[in-house]
């Protein structure tokens, strides 16, 4: 009884100490994963803690138990938009980038340290991976916001690469152990089979399991507090069941997240919320339990060659990696220069460490101690300057407003939309003079305005007033357009993201309605044409996506042309002050050539004469 208690005082002593040690580290920018981990060294056998733990079984449990609860978060935080935006960049990084660099820290380490092929490799699979916990919390804990195409191969590649490095880890300690020779037919095809089994079976389970989960939370009926508890439970039974078929689970726990997070589902503030907290209180537990699996005077007779493995990797193998699996994609200098830099290494090389102990791999602990300071190194050197790399790469976009006090409210599943209600900031984009009425996206609606404690259902043309309380009818897509709708514009001298638009409208919409609703200064010929007539006239016939035009204090931008035709324009009601009068002129310009051209030449490639 004893004991029991003092494991539950210790456990929950840590984990509150390591969060206020977190609170008061962010002050001066220092990465909070590191100091989860600092704090498990401090409570270990080298530390003023003296807590003596050495038992790596229990240690591979927790890690494999908790990794899969951050995969499962992972998944439901990632989008379907994200998925487009970078498919093909992540896939060849998590398959190619991790064997490619698997194999150059390999070679390093076989250099510094003098060990057999088979152990080399095996460290460069243990830390060949980018770790996804330490990628989605330092990269979302501050805000940080990336450029679209940036933050998606760089979050997907985390979150799908772990699989790869598991298999490899795996396969090279059978080498090790076993004796397992690649060179030989039989076992080379072993191993292609095992790997095409853990990645193909991994995404048959996940898909299968996600559905059932998504399922399953849609047609029970249960109190709200039970989904999200029903949701975490299930999406762990994918995970064993697809483990205990020598798949991957981690790869399978992902998917059924990323399959349950992106289709509309009871619960879905519940489930978000207690997902969070939950992979909060694994990433905790993990970096403390690594923290106290490792003895620091261990470190120190293997530190300066482990120091070199690990600026190898920085410095030398993952830019290579990167240059070699990106080149194809189109990504800037300064765009791959980053992605190359935020190859963060956290809990799950730590955590593949492991195996080669609990295997019985000869030298094992120290592949483990050079997998801990590989760890170290990169999420000092790494995660400290992630904010400032991003300035210096030119990636990072201005944070978008936070609304003020936002509530959300979840219909039943299937109806496919959620009740929203916002407090007007007083610098809110819907107070910019000109805006006659709630210029509110597509799929929309109000419901009430709330003012000095009075409700009004009717009358939402007068506009609103700072402080009001709206609540609207919405989808869950549109959510993201009415935070920077009812939150605080951006401050004069803040960049805005290229491209950017509030709304996005059809091009068969009449001018006229559109110019009542969001105040534009159509002229009266204008307002009798639709939207893609009047970007026709004002821009000429041959419109690209992306071009522009200013009605005002608004920009007009075609966002999406299919065979000559505007199909959607975007409205951007705070457009950047770079647009000048100079940039109207040019503009005008262009569309004044347009209808030149399009008069002089119409159809006919000969010409009107």
């Amino acid at each position: 009884m004893d004991f029991a208690n003092q494991i539950i005082l210790v456990s929950a002593g840590l984990i509150t100490f390591s969060i206020f040690a977190g609170v008061l580290s962010s002050r001066i920018g220092a990465p909070l994963l590191l100091v989860f981990l600092a704090f498990g060294m401090l409570a270990g056998e080298d530390g003023p803690g003296g807590i003596v733990f050495n038992d790596y079984g229990v240690a591979y449990f927790v890690g494999s138990f908790a990794l899969a609860l951050i995969l499962f978060d992972g998944g439901l935080r990632t989008s379907r938009e994200t998925i487009n935006r970078a498919f093909g960049p992540s896939i060849i990084l998590a398959t190619i980038g991790v064997v490619l660099t698997a194999a150059l820290v390999g070679l390093a380490a076989k250099f510094l340290f003098g060990f057999g092929w088979a152990e080399a490799f095996l460290l460069g699979a243990i830390v060949g991976s980018t770790d996804a916990a330490a990628v989605f919390f330092l990269l979302h804990l501050h805000g940080l916001r990336l450029k679209p195409r940036v933050a998606a191969t760089l979050e997907l590649e985390s979150g799908v690469n772990d699989p790869m490095a598991i298999f490899l880890t795996l396969a090279l300690v059978g080498v090790a152990v076993h004796g397992r020779n690649v060179a030989d037919v039989s076992d080379a095809l072993d191993l292609i089979w095992d790997f095409l089994w853990q990645m193909f079976g991994g995404l048959l389970f996940g898909a299968v399991g996600g559905y059932a989960v998504l399922r399953a939370v849609n047609r029970l009926q249960l109190s709200s507090g039970l989904y999200p508890i029903l949701a975490g439970a299930l999406g762990l039974l994918v995970f064993a069941f697809t483990q205990s078929a020598g798949a991957s689970g981690f790869l399978a726990i992902f998917v059924a997240g990323f399959i349950l997070g992106n289709n509309q589902h009871r619960a879905t503030t519940e489930i978000s919320r207690f997902s969070d907290g939950v992979a909060w209180l694994a990433q905790i537990g993990m970096f403390l339990m690594m923290g106290l699996l490792v003895t620091p005077s261990a470190l120190l007779p293997i530190l300066l060659p482990a120091l070199g493995v690990a600026f190898f990797l920085i410095f030398i193998a993952r830019p290579v990696t990167i240059l070699a699996c990106l080149w194809p994609f189109s990504f800037s200098p300064r765009e791959t220069a980053f992605i190359s830099w935020v190859g963060l290494r956290g809990a799950v090389p730590i955590f593949l460490g492991t195996i080669p102990v609990i295997s019985g791999v000869e030298g094992a602990e120290v592949l483990f101690s050079v997998a801990y300071v590989i760890v170290l190194v990169s999420l000092v050197l790494q995660g400290w300057t992630v904010p400032y790399a991003a300035r210096l790469a030119e990636v990072e976009l201005p944070p978008r407003p936070t609304p003020n006090r936002r509530v959300e409210l979840d219909l039943p599943a299937g109806k496919g939309k959620s009740v929203v209600a916002y407090t007007v900031d007083p610098m809110s984009l819907l107070l910019r003079r000109g805006v006659n009425r709630l210029p509110l996206p597509m799929g929309t609606t109000v419901i009430s305005v709330m003012r000095d404690g009075v409700v009004r259902t009717e009358g939402f043309d007068r506009g609103v007033e700072p402080g009001d309380v709206v609540m609207m009818l919405t989808t869950a897509e549109m959510i993201p357009t009415l935070d920077r709708l009812f939150g605080a514009r951006r401050m004069r001298g803040q960049a805005k993201e290229a491209g950017t638009v509030d709304f996005v409208l059809e091009g068969s919409a009449s001018a006229a309605l559109v110019a009542d609703m969001y105040g534009l200064a159509f002229e009266a010929e204008e307002r009798e044409l639709t939207l893609e007539e009047f970007m026709r006239s004002r821009l000429g016939k041959d419109i690209k996506e992306g071009a522009r035009t200013r009605v005002g204090g608004i920009v007009l931008a075609a966002i999406q042309v299919q065979d000559g035709s505007v199909r959607q324009v975007g409205l951007d009601l705070d457009p950047p002050q770079e647009e000048n009068l100079l940039t109207q002129f040019r503009l005008r310009w262009r569309g004044a050539l347009g209808a030149l051209r399009e008069l002089f030449i119409a159809d006919d490639p000969r010409g009107p004469f």
